[in-house]
Parts: C-alpha cells; sequence; structure tokens
C-alpha cells in the first residue's frame, strides 16, 4: 500500500482518540490528551493519575503520576499530588516527590522528597527530605533531612540531619545531626551533634558534642563533649569536657576529663588527667586536679592529687608533688607551706 493512503487513516484514528479522552475526562483533570490508551503511555495536559510520559504547564488536582513528568511551574493547588520516577521542571512543586528530581530553578514537596533532588536555586520539603539533595543556593526541610545534602548556602533541618551534609555558609539542625555536619561559617545543632563537625568559625550543640569537632574560632556545648575537640579561639561545655580538647586560648567546664590544651589558660571544677596552658590552669570552687598539670601558674583553689609542673604552683591541699620556683600548698605546716624547687605532701 503507498505510504500516503497510510497518512488519513491514522490521523483519523487519532483524533477520534482524543475526542473519546477529553468526552471522558474526570473532575479532577482540567483536560489532557492520553495516548494510546487513558491512563498509560503519553499524557498532554493536566491527568490526574497516569503512568508513562506525561507533560504539564502547572499541575492542579493531581493524584499520583508514575514515570517521567515533565510539569514546568509550581502550583499551590497540587498538594495531594504522589509523583514516582523522574520529574522535570523549571520549578515544580507536589505533595511527595520520589525517584529522580531536577528543577532549573526548584524542586519542592509538601510533605516529602526521596530519591535525587536537585534544584538550581534551592530544594524544600514541608517534612522530610531524604537520599541525595542538592541546592544551588540551599536545601531545607521542615523534618528531617537524611542522605547525602549539599546548598550551596546552607542546609537546614527543623528535626534531624544525617548523613553528609555540607552547607557553603552553615549547616544546621533544630534537633540532632549526626555523622559528618560541615558548615563554611558554621555547623551547629538544637540537640546533640555525632560524628565529624566542622565549622569555618564556631561548631555547637545544645545538649551533647560527640566525635570531632572543629572550629577556627570556637566549639562548644551546652552540656557534653566527648571526642576531639579543637577550637581556633576556644573550646568549652557547660558540664563535662572529655577526650583530647584544645583551645587557641583556652579550654574549659565543670568537669575536664583526658588530655586538655589551652593557649593561655585552661581550667574547671574537677580536672582529671593531661591539663596544659600556657599561662594559667586554674581550680575553682574548692574542686579537685588529679593527675597532671604544666603551666606557668597553677592555681589549684582545692585538692591537688598528683603533679603539677610550672614556675608559680599553689594549691590549697596537697596529695602529690609540686615542681617550680615557688610552690606553696596553704594547709602544710608552717614551715612547709611555701618552699622552692619542690613541695610534697601525700596524706
Amino acid at each position: 500500500m503507498n505510504k500516503n493512503n497510510l497518512f488519513f487513516p491514522v490521523l483519523l484514528a487519532l483524533a477520534a482518540a482524543a475526542g473519546s479522552v477529553f468526552a471522558g475526562e474526570n473532575r479532577a483533570s482540567s483536560g489532557s490528551l492520553d495516548l494510546p490508551v487513558r491512563g498509560y503511555g503519553l499524557s498532554i495536559g493536566n491527568s490526574a493519575n497516569f503512568s508513562g510520559l506525561r507533560i504539564n504547564f502547572r499541575d492542579k488536582h493531581v493524584e499520583r503520576i508514575n514515570g517521567v513528568n515533565l510539569t514546568i511551574w509550581r502550583s499551590d493547588q497540587n498538594k495531594a499530588a504522589v509523583v514516582n520516577g523522574l520529574s522535570l521542571g523549571l520549578l515544580q512543586e507536589a505533595g511527595e516527590l520520589n525517584g529522580i528530581s531536577l528543577g532549573a530553578l526548584g524542586m519542592g514537596a509538601e510533605r516529602k522528597m526521596r530519591g535525587v533532588n536537585v534544584g538550581v536555586v534551592g530544594v524544600g520539603a514541608g517534612e522530610s527530605l531524604a537520599g541525595v539533595n542538592i541546592g544551588g543556593i540551599g536545601l531545607g526541610a521542615g523534618g528531617d533531612v537524611s542522605g547525602i545534602s549539599l546548598g550551596g548556602i546552607g542546609v537546614g533541618a527543623g528535626g534531624n540531619l544525617r548523613g553528609f551534609n555540607l552547607g557553603g555558609i552553615g549547616a544546621g539542625a533544630g534537633g540532632d545531626a549526626r555523622w559528618i555536619t560541615i558548615g563554611g561559617l558554621g555547623a551547629g545543632a538544637g540537640r546533640d551533634m555525632l560524628g565529624l563537625n566542622i565549622g569555618g568559625l564556631g561548631v555547637g550543640a545544645g545538649r551533647d558534642l560527640t566525635g570531632i569537632s572543629f572550629a577556627l574560632l570556637g566549639a562548644g556545648a551546652g552540656r557534653n563533649m566527648s571526642g576531639i575537640n579543637i577550637g581556633g579561639i576556644g573550646v568549652g561545655s557547660g558540664n563535662a569536657l572529655r577526650g583530647i580538647s584544645f583551645g587557641g586560648i583556652g579550654a574549659g567546664a565543670s568537669r575536664v576529663q583526658g588530655l586538655a590544651i589551652g593557649g593561655v589558660g585552661a581550667g574547671g571544677v574537677y580536672l582529671d588527667g593531661i591539663i596544659l596552658a600556657g599561662a594559667f590552669v586554674t581550680v575553682v570552687d574548692d574542686g579537685r586536679l588529679r593527675g597532671f598539670s604544666a603551666s606557668a601558674f597553677n592555681q589549684i583553689k582545692g585538692t591537688q592529687s598528683g603533679v603539677s609542673l610550672g614556675i608559680v604552683n599553689y594549691a590549697r591541699r596537697l596529695n602529690g608533688v609540686q615542681i617550680g620556683i615557688i610552690n606553696c600548698v596553704r594547709d602544710n605546716p608552717k614551715f612547709l607551706k611555701v618552699l622552692p624547687v619542690l613541695n610534697v605532701h601525700f596524706d
């Protein structure tokens, strides 16, 4: 048969198919052309439920799409939609996006985004983001963010951050931040941080900071810090500082356990381990030093159990050794209170 003789029958068949589709369109859709049959194959327009390749300018009242969905622009009338597969657009939003979501400007979900989510400007979800998440400027979720998350300016979660999180300026969570959290300026969590935490200026946790924490200025926790903690200016916590801690100027907490180094000073109420500082080591509030301290001035306003090495050493009570130019033990007998070079007292 001649090819030209096939053209008109095919055209008539397509027209008939289109007419039947539009005639049976339900109220949830504003109209679509579905080929080869309704609900499957190729859809052009606002089909509410479809599997295959779907193309539309702006989605409204969509229910479920499976396959490839190309929607150009966002709509605030698409909050119930669930899209599974590949989602493409300039600025797209749905109720849930599962699979690969790519937005030339941004991608967003009223509830959840799972899979690979990329927005040249940003990526956001009302509840959670999970998978590989990349926002040219930033990305965030009202709840949890998990997986690998990269934000040109920032990465944020109202709930928890889990996985590898990198924000050009900052990375933070209202809840916990776990595993690797890096912020160009700062990294923080409202509750606990666990893992590798790096902030260009600062790292902080409202409760506990555990793992390896590094900041050019300071690292701190409202409650406890454990692991390796390094602050260009200082390291400190509201309760305990455990492990290896270094502060360019100072390191301190109510309780210090392990190795603590302060460029200028280090101190607390209860010091256990090795405490080193350039200018002074201080124990306050009738506390205790148990271990070894070395600085220009070791000032133990409580009990020293162990060894102090410095230019001037002072302790209210001594159960150990002081080595320095001037060594003072307030509770020693009269002629043993102040001695040069060495002062010794054992209970």
